[in-house]
């Protein structure tokens, strides 16, 4: 132990924090500004692979660090969390991504970097459910079917050419294609075909889509999509019904929750988790891990009182339709 004679100065902590340098977006360029501007509140990694973030997210989660941050998108905080998944080390958020969706779930500023640090500071801990498919741990949702096809689609070169055109275009691929048949089996034995599967640990998809209107990412269940319908009846009946208030108000859309369930197909289908496409398998299966994930947010989120506003909104329109 040491001591301390005279005027003592205590210094902050030094966060371990994790980014992405070769990403060349001017969100990401701002982020990397401000992570500089602060360089002596953090000691800095730059990972050359999600492999190598998830790794050195493991290995300060094993040598007891209270705090990792991931400075980047939805992938590097997948690839971070993956690291801290089943440890008691909290993750701090730097949004330097396209969409942001985690840091939009929990009411992180994904807008001003300044407020986002601060809440870092504050070190208020909220604990959120954490799943897996086929052992690999996501936060936010996981996507098996179309919307993976169209990230399968996706090269980088076409997104560094076209945006988020990009993914219209290779949507359109997908959309003209034969899709696999799911069969999606929950734990207590419920059963349901379909075309497409998405699943739910918060409300938000794609950036500010409410389409888990229900979700809850500290209930400890998934909320789970089946779509029945596919080619451009699928997006029309989407869009259609995310607008009367719930994508699921379609008879072509089957809403479950489960934490325990199980997705077989006749044929490969490719899954994704946060948004970063995990590969190709004939069966998926997703499972509650044993510890929560630790992450530093505010500790009143205006997320949660969207979402109160949401499901308030669906409430209403069943009222109005007639629907008990």
């Amino acid at each position: 132990m040491g001591f301390c004679y005279g005027s003592c100065v205590t210094q902050p902590p030094r966060y371990p924090l994790l980014f992405n340098p070769k990403a060349r977006s001017q969100r990401a360029q701002r982020a990397a500004s401000f992570i500089m501007e602060r360089a002596t509140r953090f000691a800095l990694y730059a990972t050359n692979s999600p492999e190598e973030a998830r790794d050195l997210a493991a290995k300060f989660a094993a040598e007891g660090e209270p705090v990792v941050v991931a400075a980047g998108g939805d992938g590097t905080l997948n690839a971070v969390l993956q690291g801290l998944a089943g440890s008691v080390t909290a993750l701090g958020v730097i949004p330097a991504g396209t969409m942001n969706v985690f840091a939009r779930e929990l009411g992180i500023p994904y807008g001003n970097l300044d407020k986002a640090f601060e809440v870092i500071e504050q070190g208020f801990i909220r604990e959120i459910d954490l799943f897996a498919v086929n052992g690999s741990p996501f936060v936010q949702m996981a996507g098996l079917g179309f919307d993976a096809s169209v990230i399968e689609e996706t090269t980088w070169e076409s997104k560094k050419m076209l945006g988020p055109l990009a993914y219209l275009l290779a949507a359109v691929k997908v959309l003209g294609e034969k899709p696999p048949l799911m069969e999606i089996v929950t734990s207590d034995g419920r059963r349901e075909e379909g075309v497409a599967v998405l699943a739910g640990n918060g409300t938000l998809y794609g950036g500010q889509l409410p389409l888990f209107r229900m979700a809850d990412n500290q209930d400890e269940m998934l909320d789970i999509l089946v779509f029945k319908e596919s080619g451009y009846r699928f997006v029309l009946d989407s869009l259609t019904n995310l607008a009367r208030g719930g994508v699921d108000l379609s008879h072509s859309v089957i809403h479950l929750q489960a934490a325990d369930f199980t997705v077989r197909c006749d044929r490969e289908f490719p899954f994704q988790v946060d948004g970063e496409l995990l590969g190709r398998d004939r069966e998926a299966h997703f499972r509650p891990m044993e510890r929560r994930l630790r992450v530093l947010a505010p500790e009143y989120p205006m997320v949660s009182r969207f979402g109160e506003a949401m499901k308030a909104l669906w409430g209403w329109t069943r009222k109005m339709q007639g629907v008990e």
